[in-house]
């Protein structure tokens, strides 16, 4: 068990939040991305720069609605992927005679190829069929915060500020 007081005397803590002078507040992270391009251009050291989002909350975006169709494709296709690598692994349908002639059999091969792709197809339906009641679409999560705030350290406010005013003088 580690100590936390022993990890802060390492200069291991984790991480914090970023204390300095703020540069600003948007509403989206391509805003203040903007910002801190503008501050980088003009030679400000990007390790001293923090964009800290604020208010975070989970959005999960619906995609499409999951289906058997949709489970069998997509199992069959991971399937098929891995009957590919398991047929060339094995060498399937590649026969090496007692003359050391080598003959080649594709119906073999795929034949392995087609029995993977199957065999993804019903795991992939019964997998689904036991967590049917769970969910029925298929989603994609991300944090997304309602500001973001440009942050740089106290002793470069000065500096970040002389390239923001130098930026927007030139435009």
């Amino acid at each position: 068990m580690s100590n936390p007081s022993s990890a802060a005397k390492r200069g291991k803590a984790g991480p914090s939040i970023p204390r300095g002078h703020s540069l600003g507040e948007f509403r989206t992270h391509a805003e203040a991305s903007d910002l801190v391009n503008r501050l980088v251009q003009g030679d400000l050291a990007a390790n001293k720069i923090s964009i800290v989002g604020h208010d975070l909350v989970l959005v999960e975006r619906v995609r499409s609605r999951l289906g058997y169709g949709r489970v069998a494709g997509s199992g069959a296709l991971t399937g098929f992927w891995l009957g590919v690598i398991f047929a060339l692994i094995i060498g399937a349908g590649v026969q090496v005679g007692a003359d050391d002639t080598i003959t080649y059999a594709p119906q073999e091969f795929m034949a392995v190829v087609l029995m993977a792709a199957g065999g993804g197809m019903l795991f992939s339906i019964l997998r689904f069929v036991a967590s049917k009641n769970r969910r029925g679409f298929l989603s994609s999560q991300m944090p997304v915060a309602s500001r973001y705030e440009v942050i740089v350290p106290e002793q470069d406010a000065v500096q970040a500020r002389k390239v923001l005013d130098l930026a927007s003088s030139s435009e």
